[in-house]
């Protein structure tokens, strides 16, 4: 056995017991229900912070991202900007749902929402939700553990021993210790995915020769044609390597019998709906729950702001550019070695879809001449692929038990039967990941692309219960069973079902370079506010009022305050046009061409970069705004009353009416 695997086992094993402390700590403390499923409301703001933080930002943070801005370039690179809008979603809900969870005692966002809306469809529809998001999420996260490390023990362990393995730990702390274990993991988690990014990033820097010769290897390769995309040949972009500009505003032509849009996929309407996939992550059930178990929303606002838009930000537009870009000039792109620009041979040709083995590689680059570090750095991948995974295996554990059996098989289970049958839950996801894992990679990789444009689905129901009563139970039940519809038939899922069945969707998957959680909000949309408004009931929206009574007394902003609203809307709209949508296309070359060179650019790196960093920066000025001077994550101004001493074990019912 190689001195690199065993410092990687020495790691693990290391990790494995602190995760394992976790849960067997978790399991003393939790007394009652509510401690088990939602740690008792009592997370610690520092918890908190960096457990939230590892929940938004998984693995694929960590290995695809990078794998990905390596295969299409800076055009993809705007999927950086989930640092910013993955938070957003939370700086909307989570301190309204927090109040809500404090005020009613509930648990889960299925109680929430059916007690808000007076019925039981929309619980079924999020508890779906919730496995739908879960399950796949949790296989992608546990295959990607497994390849790992194969790759880094050198075959020692194959994929799926490997996976089975990892998974185990992982089931042994998140079924024992609940909610409670899953975010104390979760902080060790985050600051290893941090961490592992950013040594990662250095290592590609230092192989290509540091930062002035990496900026020149980029001058070079924009001044040519070489790249999977060739150039954006004028289509809306200019006529540029495709490397270094997004292909235009949008593309009518992709998804109608043509494969691959002109000059890349990443068009500016591209980018805007794929981030609207990925604030499905916030928005999905889980992350209610993660609000639920807060003594207060003092941790809301310094999670969005600083710790994911500012601090995840920074790593992700710089040291995972670093990974994704420099990886052209390190010998994993063959077509660009051969015509004598690649810096170094460090890294094996990837060009073949070989992306998600990137990050491995940069791994390997230093095996020999610091095993102890390749070790380190294996545990900050694991650490970074089992973080989100864990909390969605706890909170989906939770809603199988309090919104299926409790609320129809078992309303009076005592504390000790309702932990029993979260972990049951717990158990039965976690199989059914692995099982689809191990035995149906394909349909995991199909059913993976359906997850967070899933969560993005919940928007409208979120929307309803935190900020408008108009909503009707009808319009955001049916509109959220016909989105997750429109979401499958724009996915490969849905182009697969019905090639199963034998007929052809004449739009493919993405159709008009439109994400599939852009196709079914639109959907969502367009048969929630119609029904809305056709099934309005003076009963039914006095008791929503109730609720919205209640955020108002607690939540509104003081009269000084009023006159920001205006602003707060164009500041957002704005930069969501300009930053991650169609405006994004003038990014390309407004800080110079990219075949300019270094002397002409204006920052001396490429204008896409540039723009990139630029609207990050003014980003997190955003988030701040919104969540500081706007006050929608600060504490609010009263305090919230809960209407039960004992919440979470008997949530009440119908106080609100």
């Amino acid at each position: 056995m190689s001195a690199k695997v065993m410092w990687l086992f020495a790691f693990v094993a290391l990790y494995w017991a602190y995760c394992i402390y976790w849960g067997i700590r978790g399991a003393m403390t939790a007394k009652t229900a509510s401690d088990y499923f939602i740690a008792g409301r009592r997370l610690s703001m520092i918890v908190f912070i960096l457990a939230a933080t590892a929940t938004s930002f998984s693995g694929w943070t960590f290995m695809g991202h990078p794998g990905l801005v390596y295969r299409d370039g800076f055009q993809y690179a705007y999927a950086s900007f989930y640092t910013i809008t993955i938070p957003f979603t939370g700086v909307l809900f989570l301190k309204r749902q927090w109040m809500l969870g404090k005020r009613y005692g509930y648990v889960t966002p299925g109680e929430m929402l059916s007690d808000y809306f007076r019925g039981d469809a929309i619980r079924i529809l999020t508890v779906i939700v919730a496995l739908l998001f879960s399950i796949p999420y949790l296989g992608v996260q546990l295959g990607a553990s497994g390849f790992l490390f194969n790759v880094l023990t050198d075959d020692f362990l194959d994929v799926n021993t490997g996976m089975w393995v990892l998974s185990l730990v992982v089931f042994i702390y998140v079924a024992s210790g609940g909610l409670r274990a899953v975010a104390y993991v979760d902080t060790l988690q985050c600051i290893l995915l941090a961490l592992g990014i950013i040594i990662t990033g250095f290592i590609a820097l230092n192989a290509a020769g540091g930062w002035d010769a990496l900026n020149a290897g980029f001058a070079k390769l924009a001044a040519s044609d070489i790249g999977k995309w060739g150039t954006t040949k004028g289509f809306g972009g200019g006529d540029y390597n495709a490397y270094f500009a997004i292909p235009g505003v949008i593309q009518f032509t992709a998804g109608l019998g043509i494969e691959t849009p002109v000059g890349g996929l990443w068009t500016g309407i591209m980018c805007l709906t794929y981030m609207f996939a990925l604030m499905g992550i916030q928005s999905a059930p889980a992350f209610s729950m993660w609000s639920f178990s807060n003594t207060d929303p003092s941790p809301f606002a310094p999670q969005q702001v600083i710790a994911s838009s500012f601090c995840i930000g920074l790593i992700l537009f710089f040291f995972t550019a670093f990974q994704g870009m420099g990886g052209h000039l390190l010998g994993a792109n063959q077509a660009v070695t051969d015509a004598g620009l690649a810096l170094s041979t460090v890294l094996p040709d990837l060009t073949a879809n070989k992306q998600g083995g990137l990050v491995p590689h940069y791994f390997n680059t230093i095996g020999d001449s610091a095993p102890w570090l390749v070790g380190l750095l294996a545990v900050c991948a694991l650490a970074a692929m089992q973080s989100t995974g864990a909390a969605y295996m706890s909170t989906a554990g939770a809603m199988l038990t309090r919104d299926l059996y409790k609320r129809y098989l078992n309303p009076t289970a005592d504390h000790g039967t309702q932990k029993l049958f979260g972990r049951i839950g717990v158990a039965f996801i976690v199989l059914a990941a692995l099982l689809v894992a191990t035995y149906s990679r394909d349909a995991l990789v199909l059913l993976g692309g359906l997850a967070v444009a899933f969560g993005f689905q919940m928007w409208p129901s979120l929307a309803a219960v935190t900020w408008f009563p108009w909503i009707t139970r009808q319009g955001a039940t049916l509109g959220l069973a016909v989105g997750l519809i429109a979401v499958i038939f724009t996915e490969k899922f849905g182009t697969s079902i019905a090639g199963f069945v034998g007929v052809e969707l004449p739009w493919g998957r993405w159709p008009w370079t439109i994400h599939s959680a852009g196709w079914g909000m639109f959907f969502n949309l367009l048969v929630c506010l119609p029904v809305s408004a056709m099934t309005q009931n003076s009963a039914e929206r006095e008791h929503r009022m109730t609720y919205h009574n209640f955020l108002r007394q607690h939540a509104s902003l003081p009269p000084e305050k009023k006159s920001l609203v205006p602003i707060a809307w164009l500041i957002t709209l704005a930069w969501m046009f300009f930053g991650i949508g169609p405006g994004a296309v003038i990014g390309n070359d407004i800080f110079g061409a990219p075949n300019a060179g270094v002397e002409g650019w204006t920052f001396g790196i490429p204008s896409i970069w540039a723009w990139q960093i630029l609207f990050w920066l003014l980003g997190v000025f955003m988030m701040w705004f919104l969540a500081y001077k706007m006050e929608m994550s600060t504490v609010p101004g009263t305090e919230v009353e809960a209407l039960v001493e004992d919440i979470g074990d008997e949530v009440v019912k119908g106080a609100a009416d």
